[in-house]
């Protein structure tokens, strides 16, 4: 630990003090901080795995769905059938605080209809068949349905059903990762407060106090000694003037 350069007066004891008491409670703030983030990590943390997941399970699902609609169509079919005809993806952005830190949230339109509709949609397929729903899948199929196997349908379904947990799982990354960041900020204004900041005032604290302590008794030795000093004047004084009145006495 290392004593501060000051004037080891009573003003400076005062301001450093002062500069304790802060640095004190600013300690505890940011550790009080530091610890409800890192609760809030750990629980996105657990979330975060949870939802990567369902998206994996999800991104098989239309990777099988993909490998079986190539086998039993031309790739030229599949790529004029995904370029025919889309509609603009549009992402909403929003922005939210927490603990201070502000996260980007983003979402889709109509995102939990669009989920919904896709499951809907893969539960009917299931149960009565594609080419039954075919007319159904109208607002979810970004293309014309003549010439189209059902293989690719439920490849373009599951990844729509994929996309709503897709942008739900980069907020989350990106909420963890700016989390990360805050957390590690904290901790080493929490470090550099508890291991340097607070022991180097609270040393050069005690340093100017056993200075003042020093110089009070240092005062204290000078005063008695001129105390002394004016006594044995003041003896020395009166014992002459004893001295001249007795010669003064004899001599009459």
């Amino acid at each position: 630990m290392a004593v501060m350069r000051v004037n080891p007066n009573r003003m400076e004891l005062l301001r450093l003090r002062q500069q304790l008491n802060v640095a004190r409670r600013g300690h505890k703030l940011l550790k009080d901080k530091r610890d409800e983030l890192m609760r809030q990590f750990l629980a996105i943390v657990k979330k975060n795995k949870a939802l990567r997941d369902e998206v994996e399970e999800l991104l098989t699902v239309y990777n099988q769905a993909m490998i079986l609609a190539r086998a039993v169509m031309p790739e030229q079919v599949i790529e004029s059938a995904l370029y025919a005809g889309h509609d603009n993806f549009y992402v909403q952005m929003k922005t939210k605080n927490v603990m201070s830190v502000t996260v980007p949230e983003f979402s889709l339109p109509a995102t939990g209809d669009l989920k919904k509709a896709a499951k809907n949609t893969n539960t009917e397929q299931q149960s009565n068949g594609v080419d039954q729903d075919k007319s159904q899948q109208k607002t979810l199929l970004p293309y014309g349905l003549s010439g189209v196997s059902g293989e690719l349908d439920q490849a373009i379904l599951a990844l729509q059903q994929a996309l709503p947990a897709m942008i739900e799982l980069a907020n989350i990354e990106k909420t963890t990762q700016l989390l990360a960041n805050e957390i590690s900020k904290t901790r080493r204004r929490v470090n550099s407060l508890e291991h340097r900041m607070i022991p180097d005032l609270e040393d050069t604290i005690r340093s100017i106090t056993m200075k003042m302590e020093e110089n009070e008794r240092a005062n204290t030795t000078r005063l008695m000694k001129v105390k002394d000093m004016i006594l044995e004047k003041e003896i020395l004084e009166r014992r002459q003037r004893n001295e001249k009145l007795e010669y003064q006495t004899n001599n009459q």
